[in-house]
C-alpha cells in the first residue's frame, strides 16, 4: 500500500504534564512517542492543525504513514489517540514503527454496500442491523487494507452475515477468526422490525400461553 500521509514531528526532551501543557497552549502542539521495531522509543511533538487535518480522513487511522522526524523519515502506524474529554481535540498521539517483514494488528473500518438494494430490506420489508463497524486484521504493512468491504445487496431477511464471510485481500486474516469457531461473530443481520404483525402474533400467542 503506497503511503499518502506525512506528518512532520520533533523530538523532545522536555517530558511530564508542564511541557506537555505549554505544548499545546504557547506551541499549537501536541506530544506524542514513537515506538516498536530495533529502536528506542521516542518522544516527539507533532503540529495540532496538521494533525486534526490527516485525522478528518478515515483512512488515516489503518493506514501505514510517514514520519518526518527532524528531517528523518520513517513509517509507522496511529496505535493510539487521547482526545481532550469535552473539546475532543487530540492531546497525545502513539505511532508503531512498522517494517516489510513483521505482521501488524490493526482495526480496520468496515465498509456496507448496497444497503438501498437490499433483499431483504426492499423486498422483504426488513431493516439493517448493525453488530460491528470495523474489525482487527493481522497482515503485512504493505497489504493493510484501509477499509473492507460488506457487500449487503443479497442479505435476505433473517439473514446474518458473520465475520467469515468477509470477503478479504490477499495475505490479510482476520485475528478474531485465529481463535477458533466460536469466534466467528456476526458482524450485520436483517430482521422484521419491531412492532410488525408477526411479533405482535407471537407476543399475543405468547400471552395465551403464559395465562393457560
Amino acid at each position: 500500500m503506497s503511503n499518502e500521509f506525512l506528518l512532520h514531528a520533533e523530538g523532545r526532551s522536555d517530558v511530564g504534564k508542564g511541557a506537555s501543557r505549554r505544548l499545546r497552549r504557547q506551541e499549537a502542539r501536541i506530544p506524542g512517542i514513537v515506538y516498536g521495531g530495533n529502536a528506542e522509543p521516542q518522544m516527539v511533538t507533532l503540529e495540532l492543525r496538521e494533525l486534526v487535518k490527516a485525522l478528518e480522513n478515515e483512512a488515516f487511522y489503518s493506514h501505514v504513514l510517514t514520519l518526518k522526524i527532524d528531517g528523518k523519515t520513517q513509517q509507522a502506524v496511529l496505535r493510539d489517540l487521547q482526545r481532550h474529554p469535552a473539546k475532543g481535540t487530540p492531546m497525545h498521539a502513539d505511532f508503531l514503527r512498522v517494517d516489510k517483514t513483521h505482521k501488524i494488528t490493526m482495526q480496520v473500518p468496515l465498509h456496507f454496500l448496497n444497503e438501498d438494494k437490499c433483499v431483504g430490506v426492499k423486498q422483504q420489508g426488513g431493516k439493517i442491523t448493525h453488530n460491528a463497524s470495523e474489525v482487527e486484521v493481522s497482515c503485512l504493512p504493505q497489504n493493510l487494507p484501509e477499509f473492507l468491504e460488506v457487500d449487503m445487496a443479497d442479505v435476505k431477511l433473517d439473514q446474518v452475515v458473520h465475520l467469515s464471510d468477509i470477503k478479504l485481500p490477499k495475505g490479510v486474516e482476520l485475528v478474531a477468526l485465529t481463535h477458533g469457531a466460536d469466534h466467528d461473530l456476526p458482524v450485520v443481520s436483517v430482521h422484521a422490525p419491531k412492532g410488525t404483525a408477526a411479533d405482535e402474533a407471537e407476543d399475543a400467542a405468547g400471552d395465551e400461553n403464559s395465562e393457560a
